[in-house]
């Protein structure tokens, strides 16, 4: 089967790691483009060039305000990946319950 196109799928689009760094630079605040072209360093068609992923898959809101279009996170969209991650969360609690405990049997043994 093929894989479903990165502008058509939330999922494959956040697959890529700077498209995960801007949603994480638009995590903290709306911003245009030259705002992430500055806090991301990178040159301004390659941050256009994932916003417009981001923003077909709807991971993205774009707003006018004059002459600047301001992008901000859309939290509906990252909700489903967010829903369908925290499934796999006992994996991780477990995970950290062990290595807690692990640690604090390696303490009680310096100790004694």
């Amino acid at each position: 089967m093929a894989r479903a196109a990165t502008t058509l799928d939330p999922f494959n689009a956040v697959a890529e790691p700077k498209r995960r760094q801007v949603l994480e630079a638009l995590a903290e605040r709306e911003m245009p483009v030259n705002d992430l072209v500055g806090r991301l360093g990178w040159p301004q068609p390659m941050v256009s060039k994932h916003l417009g992923v981001l923003k077909e898959v709807g991971l993205v809101n774009v707003r006018r305000d004059g002459r600047q279009r301001l992008y901000q996170v859309n939290g509906e969209k990252l909700k489903t990946i967010h829903d369908w991650a925290k499934m796999f969360e006992r994996f991780w609690a477990h995970q950290l319950l062990r290595i807690k405990e692990q640690a604090e049997r390696k303490h009680k043994e310096r100790t004694n």
